[in-house]
């Protein structure tokens, strides 16, 4: 009987220790071949175009990642995905084969997480950007949306960040006639993902009789969002905040959630928000 106990616990000793060494298998996991289809499919590459791949395993602050190594028209490729989800977390190269890598994966070491991506490189027309656009050109963007030149705006906030599983540039600024404006810009394509001003410092007018009307209020709304309808105005209301009157809602369109407070003996927008939502 002792024997057997014996044999039993050997056994679960095997299995235990056989588990440890393949943490690929552990339930949950979206296995190596979806993780080299996820690294393909994010550098718009197939198959048959890549050769020399290969996918290892490997852990950082508890992260559980594969590692995807392939080159492609003489050039090389790394990939890491989350190996529970199957989401590329982090992307390098593409860089010149043999320039400083090593083929042997265990003589590179891990990628750091979560760390600013390298400076940009000139790219053609119509290709992928391969580097983040740099803090001057997001500022550029920023500016070009909101319809000011660099001379009507003083900024207090220009920084890298990595948000909801992006790379970003966080851009904050004033104008001259106080308002504050926040972009989150993409940083590697250049897109506004979201903004928003508030006018800081605009008097608020007490009281008074001439005020617009909500219909006013509504159009001026819809002439900021080019192609919406009054259908989209999802919500709509007269508030007073600090006995100041001002209409308030909420419009969708194309995606876009807006958010806006007008004030209504004004018209002045007094703050206004654009981000991504989903339907």
């Amino acid at each position: 009987m002792k024997r057997t106990l014996l044999l039993c616990a050997a056994g679960l000793t095997i299995l235990l220790f056989a588990g440890c060494a393949q943490p690929e298998s552990r339930i949950g996991y979206v296995g190596a071949e979806t993780a080299k289809l996820a690294a393909l499919e994010a550098a718009s590459l197939t198959a048959e175009e890549v050769s020399a791949i290969s996918t290892d395993m490997s852990t950082r602050n508890g992260l559980d990642y594969y590692q995807v190594r392939f080159e492609a028209g003489g050039r090389q490729y790394q990939y890491d995905v989350d190996a529970l989800t199957g989401v590329v977390i982090e992307a390098q190269g593409p860089t010149a084969a043999g320039a400083g890598q090593s083929d042997r994966p265990e003589d590179s070491a891990p990628p750091a997480f979560n760390q600013p991506p390298a400076a940009a490189e000139p790219s053609g027309p119509g290709s992928e950007p391969s580097a983040h656009i740099g803090e001057d050109e997001a500022k550029r963007v920023a500016l070009a949306h909101a319809g000011l030149a660099a001379e009507q705006a003083t900024f207090i906030q220009s920084k890298l960040d990595f948000d909801d599983g992006r790379w970003v540039y966080d851009v904050k600024f004033y104008s001259a006639d106080y308002e504050e404006y926040d972009y989150e810009i993409d940083a590697y394509t250049g897109e506004v993902i979201s903004y928003d001003y508030d006018a800081e410092y605009y008097p608020i007018q007490q009281g008074g009789t001439g005020t617009i009307t909500a219909e006013q209020a509504r159009q001026l709304v819809l002439s900021r969002v080019p192609g919406a309808s009054d259908a989209d105005i999802r919500e709509f209301e007269t508030d007073y905040d600090d006995g100041a009157l001002q209409y308030e809602g909420t419009l969708l369109y194309n995606s876009m959630k807006y958010e806006f407070e007008i004030d209504a003996y004004s018209g002045f927008v007094r703050e206004w928000s654009a981000e991504p939502f989903s339907q």
